[in-house]
């Protein structure tokens, strides 16, 4: 039985699995990326371990815990098969101690190549966090106001051979109020932060890596600070494109979400947005004027970018100018302007 550090859970054989033998919750609330839940305990048996450990004794609670685990050790060896077919796995808990310790002293018993992650999900975490302000990277940050089409834009660099972060993406979030239409359900905080790393974990930190211009939260994540804090003193390529443009880019892309929605959206930010101009924009939208309503809407995006912006220390800025949203003619232009300053 070998011990891994967390740096070490990125280098794993293509046919090693990770298992996390934490309970299911401990799994949702935010796990390693690609690792497999084998619970030692259900969630409703963890609690019934703990409570005993808290108000009886520690040994009355080891003693249940044999009890509930002796019982299934069967079916534990059996899932680990179905699980790691190849019979090799690493494993974890939350603090690398007794739960992951006897799934692995089992599983080495019934033939397996058995790695256990040294400090469990506690050390990977502390792991993600610190590197996220240690690790320094080649970010390259792609700005432009709402409806500029930066996402689409990001995309075609990628398929051109480009390293991007789509923070987006990742977020199921576009970032704004109506960011949420068409999106699976958002992450939470911890396993936004567990799959951001894991991206950054498939990049050349040599190399350029392209990001999209975003707050520090998007939606109901956030991003984690070291990381906000590069990508902020990175060197900014700003696009332009006539409002016009933009307004026709947004129609086309929100035409097909249920109206219900869009109107939700709009009376979520009427603090922000100012209820007249919210109303303006609802009463334009309800009388089939889809293009002034989002021209209102743009407005006051227009505004918030440039306070966000602002808020940046961007360390070189640069502006690009375009007539139209030429997604891979802008992606070229972009590569070009990139190369020529350096970045």
């Amino acid at each position: 039985m070998k011990r891994i550090n967390p740096a070490q859970l990125f280098r794993l054989e293509p046919d090693r699995v990770l298992l996390d033998v934490r309970t299911p919750a401990e799994h949702a609330q935010g796990h390693v990326p690609g690792s497999l839940n084998l619970p030692l305990f259900s969630d409703e048996e963890r609690v019934e371990v703990g409570t005993l450990y808290k108000q009886v004794s520690p040994e009355r609670a080891f003693l249940r815990g044999l009890d509930l685990a002796g019982a299934k050790m069967s079916w534990y060896v059996r899932e680990a098969m179905r699980l790691a077919p190849k019979r090799k796995v690493a494993i974890h808990c939350w603090r690398g101690g007794q739960r992951s310790g006897s799934l692995a002293t089992l599983l080495s018993f019934a033939g397996f190549d058995v790695e256990v992650l040294e400090g469990g999900y506690k050390a990977y975490r502390h792991h993600v966090l610190e590197q996220f302000s240690l690790r320094k990277s080649k970010f390259v940050v792609l700005g432009g106001k709402t409806g500029s089409g930066k996402t689409e834009i990001l995309k075609q660099m990628a398929t051109l051979g480009e390293q991007v972060i789509d923070l987006e993406k990742l977020a199921n979030h576009k970032g704004s109020a109506f960011g949420a239409l068409g999106e699976e359900p958002q992450p939470r905080v911890e396993q936004f932060e567990n799959n951001l790393f894991a991206e950054l974990e498939k990049m050349d930190h040599q190399h350029r890596i392209w990001v999209e211009n975003e707050s520090r939260t998007i939606g109901r994540v956030a991003v984690p600070a070291g990381f906000f804090e590069q990508f902020k003193s990175a060197p900014l390529i700003h696009l332009e494109l006539p409002f016009e443009e933009r307004i026709r880019h947004l129609v086309a892309g929100y035409a097909n979400f249920p109206k219900e929605d869009i109107l939700d959206a709009l009376v979520k930010i009427t603090k922000r947005m100012g209820g007249n101009n919210v109303k303006e924009a609802i009463e334009a939208f309800e009388a089939g004027r889809v293009e002034a309503a989002t021209a209102i809407a743009l407005n006051y995006y227009d505004k918030s970018y440039a306070h966000s912006t602002g808020q940046g220390n961007f360390s070189n800025r640069v502006e690009l100018a375009v007539a139209n949203l030429d997604v891979p003619a802008i992606a070229q232009q972009l590569l070009a302007l990139a190369n020529k300053e350096g970045f």
